[in-house]
């Protein structure tokens, strides 16, 4: 491929442009209105794959009429890089749930909850709407954005907002550009989650649509999502089961202490058992082996009948802050050396080929963080209290995006957060009534990280590693994506939230995330707690657990457990996978015992099959739910 053939191209971006507010608002469509698809709770987003498979069968067209003109694998790399950026903004866990959560206080204020006079006069109205009559038609529907009396109680927040994220944002590009190198061109991390656009979009979509076997794994996912779908729309027509989370023992288990198990559930996603079929053999035995372990512990604590064991939920705190230090840990000679390039000292580091030049990431990264000190502190949140809240942040960010780049998982962890942990470790009577609301304003944004902005960032770099396109124009278009994603969002959001309304018509996060942030705001404001020691402890031990895991990995060769796989399975991320990730193991275990890498490398497009198919079924299938108005088929939940 010639020079000209890897770069960034404008065509390429005004496409990435024009593509972004589309995918956006079908996303808002089918997680806000129906609550189905749920695209974004997956690390290999579904919406854009599936318009990167239709942008490939119409290249593929375009390219026997007009060869000369058709998109190459870079630009479709490029698109697809740009609407992938758009959905860590438009998802579940970043933007959809802030237009909920801050302004749910003022809609939900009663007598009994005392709301009005608890915390409202901590919360600051430049960064929310008040008026009665805008937000009965936001929860309410039947009403428009474009009204000027609703629009214009919008504007002035939302800009506060965007620029908020987007600082934040930025903040990751500027770490990701600082450790890149390190992570994808010395290490060589495995990045799985990129192979099926990769694979998919080599020699513009020829080489794996030619491939037989990745059309038998495409042609079984398919099937089952359109027989499953079928039967979701006719109950008449028999459906294939155990696909998705069954119960199977609940019945069984009725009488302490086994009744622990009733929340184990069995699922065989085909796209999972794909995407776990490129993780490391000893990360998706880890992943299903501690799921269990899990249950293990919750066995003993129903037996012994304690109130705190095993507290899972501080175990796995400790866990993801522990996979933080030992990211910073493997990266530190790395960081040296980018510390020894910013104050002009000898070092053979060369920062030509990365996203932004050290200097200006750090610079960068430093005039962020000034800008988020500056906002909260006008939001009303104490600097100190502001520091721990980003500090755990960002290290919870590190970690999730070293655990992608490395491993590829699902990274859904509910209960890990900064507002929880700062509340067990430092107890809510120690942070002022102002900081804790604050806090609960921002939990849209930490509330479950599954489309978290920095893992994505830094897949895109090496995506662009891989097929040799330049960092910094990708870097350009990423930022272009970022702003136009924003902007889409807002759009996309309170169109159909006006609409429908986010308690009438519209199924998804626009109640639930308010409501769970600011009844624990209720709770700290009625009973401040003091430390939690106990609990405090469990973190610390999940901490240890971590560290002693990973100082056995790279001590003994022999040592099976991998401590992300801990961090993973005790957190919320392994209850809809951990069955899918024990298929994919022992299949991969088989595979490779018996039939060797050979074998390994020349079934790989089945699997990559097993993905595509079943993300094709599951966005046809919502595609024809918004046609038709009615909540159809999801192939994931």
């Amino acid at each position: 491929m010639t020079i000209s053939a890897i770069k960034v191209t404008p065509r390429s971006i005004l496409l990435g442009i024009l593509l972004i507010p589309v995918n956006v608002y079908w996303m808002t469509i089918v997680e806000v209105k129906y609550y189905s698809l749920d695209g974004s709770c997956l690390p290999l987003f579904t919406q854009p794959v599936f318009i990167l498979f239709l942008l490939i069968l119409a290249n593929l067209l375009h390219r026997n009429l007009r060869p000369d003109t058709a998109l190459n694998q870079a630009e479709l790399l490029t698109i697809y890089i740009m609407v992938a950026m758009s959905c860590t903004f438009a998802g579940h866990d970043t933007m959809q749930n802030m237009f909920g959560a801050i302004v749910h206080p003022f809609w939900f204020a009663t007598a009994e909850n005392e709301w009005q006079n608890l915390f409202w006069h901590y919360i600051p109205r430049w960064l929310t709407v008040t008026d009665q009559q805008t937000l009965k038609g936001f929860y309410e529907g039947e009403s428009s954005i474009y009204l000027a009396q609703n629009l214009l109680y919008w504007i002035r927040p939302l800009i506060f907002w965007g620029i908020f994220f987007l600082v934040m944002v930025f903040a990751m590009l500027c770490i990701n550009t600082l450790i890149r190198k390190r992570w994808t061109e010395q290490e060589k991390l495995a990045y799985p989650i990129i192979q099926l656009p990769l694979g998919l979009s080599e020699d513009a979509g020829i080489k794996l649509l030619r491939n037989r076997i990745m059309w038998i794994g495409f042609g079984l996912a398919f099937i089952i999502g359109l027989i499953n779908g079928i039967a979701y729309l006719n109950p008449a027509v028999p459906d294939i089961p155990y696909i998705k989370r069954t119960s199977v023992w609940d019945h069984i288990f009725t009488q302490r202490p086994w009744n622990a198990l009733q929340g184990v559930r069995v699922s065989m996603y085909p796209f999972m058992i794909g995407l776990a079929f490129f993780l490391p053999l000893d990360l998706s035995f880890s992943c299903w082996f501690f799921f269990l372990l899990r249950y293990v512990e919750r066995i003993i604590g129903y037996a012994l009948g304690t109130r705190y064991f095993p507290a899972l939920n501080d175990q796995a705190s400790g866990a993801w802050i522990a996979l933080f230090f030992i990211a910073v840990w493997v990266t530190r000679q790395h960081l040296i050396e980018v510390g020894k390039r910013i104050l002009g000292l000898d070092t053979s580091l060369n920062d030509t080929d990365e996203p932004m030049p050290y200097r200006w990431a750090v610079v960068g990264l430093i005039a962020s963080f000034l800008i988020l000190a500056i906002f909260t502190r006008l939001a009303g949140m104490q600097v100190w209290i502001a520091a721990i809240f980003f500090g755990l942040y960002f290290m919870l960010s590190f970690a999730i995006t070293r655990v992608r780049a490395e491993l590829g998982t699902p990274h859904e962890i509910y209960y890990v957060n900064p507002h929880d942990i700062m509340a067990t470790a430092g107890g809510t009577r120690n942070f002022d009534p102002s900081s804790l609301t604050i806090v609960s304003l921002f939990y849209w944004f930490n509330r479950g990280y599954r489309n978290h902005p920095m893992p994505n960032q830094i897949e895109a770099f090496k995506i662009a590693e891989s097929v040799g396109m330049p960092n910094r124009s990708l870097w350009l278009a990423m930022v272009v994506a970022i702003i136009v994603g924003i902007v889409a969002t807002f759009w996309a959001n309170l169109d159909v939230t006006f609409r429908n309304g986010a308690i009438a018509k519209a199924g998804g996060f626009k109640d639930w995330v308010g409501r769970e942030s600011f009844n624990r705001l209720q709770r700290w404001l009625h009973n401040p707690s003091e430390p939690n020691l106990t609990k405090s402890g469990f973190m610390g031990l999940g901490g240890l657990l971590t560290l002693g895991m990973m100082f056995m990995r790279v001590r003994f060769l022999w040592w099976p457990f991998h401590p992300a796989g801990y961090a993973l399975a005790i957190s919320f991320a392994m209850d809809y996978f951990w069955f899918t990730f024990l298929a994919a193991w022992l299949i991969k275990l088989l595979i490779v015992r018996h039939g060797g890498l050979q074998t390994h490398r020349r079934l790989a497009p089945f699997f990559l099959g097993l993905i595509l198919g079943d993300y094709v079924i599951g966005s046809i299938w919502s595609l024809i739910g918004t046609g038709l108005g009615v909540r159809t088929y999801k192939i994931f939940i």
